[in-house]
């Protein structure tokens, strides 16, 4: 079985608030590539629940958190038709980010 690994760094300042984040994906050829937000789910079969990691650094502008959260939304709507087939939920989804672009002043 081969295996992969990606990886994030996240360096914190002295209130333990991340101020550099760094991810590495040796297979996707990214190394020491700076970030200024990751979002991590993962599904806990056990407990039936996804967990999630949410960080983001001091400097990320709240534009461009807007920005990342409408891309987020967008791609929930591909992903769950993909997963599931379910192509009229996966438009609804869509429909939420579009309307989330404009309550949140991207699109107007």
């Amino acid at each position: 079985m081969r295996k992969t690994q990606i990886t994030i760094d996240v360096e914190l300042d002295e209130n333990h608030i991340p101020e550099l984040m760094t991810w590495n994906a040796a297979d996707g050829g990214v190394e020491k590539e700076e970030t200024k937000a990751v979002m991590i789910s993962v599904w806990d079969e056990k407990a039936m629940e996804a967990l999630r990691i949410d960080l983001w650094t001091k400097e990320m502008p709240v534009d461009q958190m807007k920005m990342f959260m409408h891309q987020i939304l967008v791609s929930l709507g591909s992903t769950y038709q993909r997963a599931t087939g379910e192509e009229d939920v996966a438009q609804w989804i869509e429909q939420i980010a579009e309307e989330f672009a404009i309550k949140s002043a991207i699109k107007m």
